[in-house]
């Protein structure tokens, strides 16, 4: 089990040379997150968050963006009425890394109300 707190950790460079997780690495980070989903292959995490306005929507996903920029680690984002889709995976791997969880933790401390 995982014993420490994501957030507190910072993404570090990825080559196409760094490991995917297995299914029990993934499945510990995924308790460490706030109900984010993993897709059928097991190679992305994702969260849809909602939102009452576009305004907050797109506020939010920008914020998002500062946050992954930060950590050099950037999602795949979705923007529409009252949601924000953010998928994350790391693309040089093709796959899962502890950077993803890392960069999921962050995102979920963010505050738009």
């Amino acid at each position: 089990m995982i014993n420490f707190s994501l957030n507190q950790l910072k993404c570090e460079a990825c080559s196409a040379n760094t490991p995917k997780l297995n299914e029990i690495e993934i499945s510990d980070y995924l308790k460490k997150i706030k109900k984010w989903n993993l897709n059928d292959n097991k190679e992305m995490i994702f969260k849809k968050f909602n939102f009452k306005t576009f305004k907050k929507a797109l506020n939010f996903t920008n914020l998002v963006g500062k946050v992954a920029d930060n950590e050099g680690h950037h999602p795949d984002i979705s923007l529409g009425w009252g949601y924000c889709l953010v998928m994350i995976h790391t693309h040089a791997i093709n796959g899962l890394s502890k950077n993803d969880f890392i960069l999921a933790s962050k995102i979920d401390l963010i505050d738009i109300d």
